[in-house]
C-alpha cells in the first residue's frame, strides 16, 4: 500500500524528484514521501553558488555509486526548495543530514571524500557489533584495512556485553566493533576473563609496538571510549582524508610521501619504519606522529605549509601542525638514517623553528573605513588589548559577502569617530584564520572584545546597521556606540 501511495504521489509530482546519476534530487513537493521510503538516507542541502558545495558534489556522486542498493544519497537545492531547507534549520552550505525512515536523525559530521562518505554511511547499516562464533570469524573480522575492536564476554547475559553493544552503537561511525562469548578465542592474546581486544590493522604491524592491545578493566561506555581514543592509532598511524580530524586533536608531525598500502605495502612501510624509529626516541614529549600519502594532501601542503611534493614522491615531506594552529615545515631533505628528522625535532622542541603563516601581502595603507587585515597583521590589529574589534571573515566570491559590503562600510563610517572600536575584514580564503575563530561559511563575523581577546564572540544577528549596533551595545561596546542607539 505504501509503495502504491508513493507511486501515486510520484505521478502527481513528476517534475519534483529526479535522479541525476545515483544522487536523488528532492524538492518541497516530494521530500517527505520519498525520504520515508528509505531506511537510511544522507541528504546534502546546498546552494549552486557555494564553492564548498561544488567541491563536494563529485565526491558525493561517487559515494552514491558505491552505496547504491544500501544507502540512498540525495540533495536539495536551498535556493529553490526554501520550505524544506527552512524546516530542517539549514543555515549554511553544504549541510549534510542523516535521515532514517524520513526522520532527521542528526547531522553528518564525517569525512567529505567519496571513500570517507561511503565508509561512514556503510557503518550506519547492519548491526552495531558483529557476533563472532569461531576463530575463523575472528581472523576474518580483524584482517581489515581499519582497526578492529572486539569484546570478549562470558555469556549473552553479561552486563558488560550490554554496555559494549551500547558503546558500539554510539561509536560505530568511527570504529569497527565485534563481540564473542567464546572466551577461548581471547586466550592467545593473554586475556583470560571478560575484556576488550583492540586489533591494529595487519598492514601497520611493526617491531616498535604490539599489534593487539588488551583492555581488562572495561566497565562502562566512558571507559571503553577512553581506551579506544588512547590506543586506536598507535605510535605512528596512517593519516587519511577520513581520519585527519581525529588525529589533529593533538600536536601532530606528519611525513608525506608516495604511500600506497593497497598496491605497495612494503614500500609504504619503508619510510614509516624510519619515522617510527625516531618517534620512539621522542615519545612522551607531547608530539604525535603519522604518515600520509602526498597525493591526498598536495593542495594542503602548498596552501597551508608553502611546500610542494618531492619530485617523485619517494622522499618524505615533513610538517608539524599543533592544536593551537601553528604550522612548521622541515626544509632539509629527509635522510634515510633519520638524522635530519632528529635535527628538525630538536629545533622544534627548543622553540627555534619559524612558524609558517599563509598571508596576503600587508596592505601599504588602509584608507577605507573598514580596516583590511591579513594573517601577518591579524595580531597587531585584532588583538589590540584596549580596543573592541569587529572582524568579518569573507570570501571574494561569496555573494552574501558582497551584499553585506555597503552595510558593513556604513557601520565602519558610523563608528569612525570612536577610537576604542575597529571594524575590520579579512579574506579567509587567502589568509590563515586563527584557531579561536571557527569559520565554516561566509561571511562569518566575530567581536574580539577589549581585555578578552582569547574569548571572541560570534555574531549571529541580522545584517542591517541597527542590528550590528544593537549587538555591540549588548556586548558592552564603547560608550559612543551606546549613544548612537
Amino acid at each position: 500500500m505504501a509503495t502504491a501511495a508513493a507511486f501515486l504521489l510520484f505521478l502527481l509530482f513528476p517534475a519534483s524528484a529526479s535522479s541525476r546519476g545515483d544522487v536523488l534530487v528532492l524538492g518541497d513537493a516530494d521530500f517527505d514521501y520519498l525520504a520515508s521510503e528509505r531506511d537510511t538516507m544522507l541528504v546534502m542541502f546546498y546552494a549552486p553558488w557555494c564553492g564548498h558545495c561544488k567541491k563536494l558534489a563529485p565526491e558525493f556522486e561517487k559515494a552514491a555509486g558505491k552505496l547504491k542498493g544500501s544507502v540512498q544519497l540525495a540533495k536539495v537545492d536551498c535556493t529553490s526548495q526554501v520550505d524544506t531547507c527552512g524546516r530542517f534549520d539549514v543555515s549554511g552550505y553544504p549541510t549534510l543530514k542523516i535521515f532514517r525512515n524520513g526522520r532527521d536523525s542528526g547531522s553528518y559530521d564525517g569525512p567529505r571524500s567519496a571513500e570517507g562518505l561511503s565508509q561512514y554511511m556503510a557503518k550506519q547499516t547492519g548491526p552495531d557489533s558483529t557476533r563472532l562464533l569461531s576463530d575463523e570469524d575472528l581472523q576474518t573480522f580483524v584482517r581489515h584495512y581499519d582497526p578492529s575492536v572486539v569484546g570478549v564476554f562470558s555469556g549473552e547475559e553479561s552486563s558488560r556485553l550490554v554496555d559494549f553493544v551500547k558503546a558500539a552503537g554510539l561509536l560505530r561511525d568511527q570504529f569497527r566493533f565485534a563481540h564473542t562469548t567464546q572466551m577461548e578465542l581471547a586466550a592467545p592474546f593473554g586475556l583470560q576473563s571478560e575484556g576488550v581486544l583492540l586489533f591494529r590493522p595487519p598492514r601497520l604491524a611493526n617491531r616498535f609496538e604490539d599489534s593487539v592491545v588488551v583492555f581488562r578493566d572495561f566497565a562502562t561506555v566512558a571507559s571503553l571510549r577512553r581506551f579506544i581514543r588512547d590506543n586506536i592509532f598507535g605510535l605512528c598511524p596512517h593519516m587519511t582524508l577520513e581520519n585527519k580530524d581525529r588525529l589533529r586533536t593533538r600536536d601532530l608531525l606528519t611525513a608525506f610521501y608516495n604511500l600506497d598500502y593497497k598496491h605497495n605495502a612494503r614500500g609504504s612501510n619503508y619510510w614509516r619504519n624510519r619515522v617510527m624509529k625516531v618517534a620512539s626516541k621522542y615519545a612522551g614529549r607531547g608530539l604525535s606522529f603519522s604518515v600520509a600519502n602526498q597525493k591526498d594532501f598536495w593542495a594542503e601542503l602548498e596552501d597551508d605549509f608553502g611546500v610542494g611534493m618531492s619530485d617523485d614522491g619517494d622522499l618524505p615531506v615533513v610538517t608539524v601542525r599543533t592544536k593551537a594552529g601553528h604550522k612548521y615545515a622541515m626544509r632539509e631533505e629527509f635522510t634515510t638514517d633519520g638524522t635530519s628528522l632528529e635535527r628538525f625535532l630538536d629545533r622544534y622542541f627548543a622553540g627555534k623553528l619559524k612558524r609558517y603563516i599563509k598571508s596576503e601581502p600587508v596592505p601599504d595603507r588602509n584608507e577605507s573605513a573598514v580596516q583590511v587585515v591579513v594573517a601577518e597583521t591579524f595580531d597587531a590589529v585584532v588583538n589590540q588589548p584596549a580596543k573592541d574589534v569587529l572582524i568579518q571573515f569573507y570570501s571574494p566570491s561569496c555573494p552574501h559577502c558582497k551584499k553585506l559590503e555597503p552595510v558593513y562600510t556604513e557601520l565602519a563610517e558610523t563608528l569612525s569617530g570612536d577610537t576604542t572600536v575597529v571594524v575590520a575584514k579579512m579574506n579567509a580564503v587567502d589568509n590563515d584564520v586563527p584557531p579561536d575563530y571557527d569559520v565554516r561559511g561566509y561571511p562569518t563575523i566575530y567581536l574580539a572584545p577589549a581585555g578578552r581577546k582569547d574569548e571572541p564572540v560570534r555574531y549571529e544577528g541580522g545584517r542591517e546597521l541597527r542590528d550590528f549596533l544593537r549587538f555591540l551595545r549588548r556586548q558592552d561596546g564603547p560608550s559612543s556606540v551606546k549613544r548612537e542607539l
